[in-house]
């Protein structure tokens, strides 16, 4: 059973690399890392009190693959970003591998996220508002981006 203490922490050079791409052949894997990522993601939510979404290079999975869990939940293989607004907005973002700091960054108000499901499927959604915020945090993890390096400025960081 994965818990918060399996998740990566800021400074672990993981967070850094670009994953790979998930591929038809590893589906199979794809359940047991999706039930590893619910696990931590609910571990998560038990001791901060937040967690819609974890990608997998936070439990050490190199792979583009996230899990989100809002109304329903999501599983995203390999997304690809389009039709990114214009539009920006500001908010103070959080994540699991520093659960206690906060960080101001800037995010596009809308976007297209194309993606495989846990089926193999093509999938589209368009999304907007603080679902757009949260799939452009997760796809970031899966090029080694943390929202700490997007941080509108140095005033742009506090403890929860």
């Amino acid at each position: 059973m994965q818990t918060i203490h399996d998740i990566l922490k800021l400074g672990d050079p993981k967070l850094y690399e670009v994953c790979e791409a998930v591929e038809e052949a590893e589906l199979p894997h794809v359940k047991k890392w999706v039930k590893q990522l619910h696990e931590a993601m609910e571990d998560i939510r038990k001791v901060y009190g937040f967690g819609r979404g974890i990608a997998a290079p936070q439990l050490g999975i190199m792979k583009r693959l996230f899990y989100l869990n809002l109304e329903r939940p999501y599983v995203v293989i390999n997304p690809v970003l389009k039709n990114l607004s214009e539009e920006k907005f500001e908010l103070w973002d959080d994540c699991m591998s520093f659960p206690n700091l906060l960080v101001k960054v800037k995010r596009h108000q809308s976007l297209t996220l194309t993606y495989r499901d846990e089926n193999w499927k093509e999938q589209e959604w368009d999304v907007s508002g603080a679902i757009s915020e949260l799939i452009q945090h997760e796809y970031d993890h899966l090029d080694g981006i943390l929202c700490t390096m997007r941080a509108i400025d140095g005033k742009s960081f506090k403890w929860k």
